[in-house]
C-alpha cells in the first residue's frame, strides 16, 4: 500500500490509519523515497504492537534492520519465468535463480513467499513445482506461495483447482475484486462479478492462514481503498453467511 497512498503517508500517519481500521499487521512495499524511512517504519509498528508482516522484494539496509530490531517478516519475490526446453529445465532453473535468497531468507528466519506476477512464475502449477524443488533438493521448506488474485484472472475459470494444489504452500492469499478480463484490474472486494465464489472456495478448504487487501490505486486515499475492501469483505461474508468469520471482521 505504501507506495499508492494518494495521500503520501508517513510511518507515524500510516500507524494511525492502520489503528483507526483495526487492522494489525502490514505488508511493507517501498520505492527509493521509502528506504531512509525503513527504520522509523519498524519502531513505529513495534511502538503501536503492530506486526511488520512481510517485505517486498530485498534490500541490503532492509535485511540490516530486520536483524538490528530482530524482526522475521516474510519476502515476497516474484517467481521467475525462466527459458527451458522442457517442464523440468525451467523448475530447475527458476530453483537456481532464487537459490541465493533462500538461502538468505532461511538464514534470517524469514519465510520466502513466491509472489505470482503473470508470465510462466505466475502459473500455480509452476509455482507449486518449483516450491516442491526447492523442499526436495535444497530442504528450503520456508519457501512458499503468495499468491494474488489481482494477478489472477486468467485463473477465475480453474481457481478451485488451482488453490487446492497451492494450499499446502501458501503464506498468504490476497485478495481482489474479480471481473472477466480484468476489467479493472484492481476492484474493491464485494464489486466483481467472481469474488464471491472464489472466497466460498477458500473458506470451505480448511484454510486458516493469513489474508491480506490491498491499495493499488495512487489516485486514492490508502484509508478509503481499504474501507472499501473491509466493506466488501464483510458483504461477502454476510452473503456466504459465515457468521464466526463475519463477527472478526466486525470487531
Amino acid at each position: 500500500m505504501v507506495p499508492f497512498d494518494a495521500k503520501k503517508r508517513r510511518p507515524a500517519e500510516r500507524v494511525e490509519m492502520l489503528k483507526r481500521l483495526g487492522l494489525k499487521r502490514v505488508a511493507y512495499d517501498w520505492r527509493a523515497q521509502h528506504v531512509k524511512e525503513f527504520e522509523e517504519e519498524i519502531l513505529q509498528y513495534k511502538k503501536n504492537d503492530l506486526e511488520f508482516f512481510a517485505f517486498w522484494s530485498i534490500h541490503e539496509e532492509a535485511f540490516r534492520l530486520f536483524e538490528k530490531h530482530k524482526i522475521h517478516p516474510q519476502i515476497w519475490r516474484t517467481a521467475p519465468s525462466p527459458l527451458g526446453e522442457t517442464q523440468e529445465a525451467k523448475v530447475a532453473a527458476a530453483a537456481q535463480a532464487l537459490l541465493p535468497l533462500v538461502e538468505r531468507t532461511k538464514k534470517m528466519g524469514s519465510k520466502l513467499g513466491l509472489y505470482n506476477h503473470g508470465g510462466w512464475g505466475g502459473e500455480p502449477a509452476n509455482l507449486v513445482a518449483v516450491c516442491k524443488y526447492l523442499r526436495q533438493h535444497h530442504d528450503a521448506k520456508h519457501v512458499g506461495i503468495v499468491y494474488n488474485l489481482h494477478h489472477g484472472h486468467d485463473h477465475i475459470a480453474n481457481y478451485e483447482k488451482s488453490f487446492k494444489l497451492m494450499q499446502p504452500y501458501l503464506h498468504c492469499l490476497n485478495l481482489n475484486g474479480m471481473n472477466n478480463g480484468a476489467q479493472p484490474k484492481i476492484l474493491p472486494l464485494g464489486q466483481g462479478q467472481h469474488e464471491t465464489a472464489m472466497l466460498k472456495v477458500i473458506l470451505t478448504s480448511g484454510y486458516t492462514g493469513p489474508v491480506g487487501i490491498l491499495d493499488h490505486r495512487s489516485d486514492t486515499d490508502t484509508e478509503v481503498a481499504l474501507q472499501e475492501n473491509l466493506a466488501g469483505m464483510k458483504k461477502i461474508l454476510k452473503k456466504l453467511g459465515v457468521k464466526e468469520t463475519l463477527d472478526s471482521y466486525s470487531n
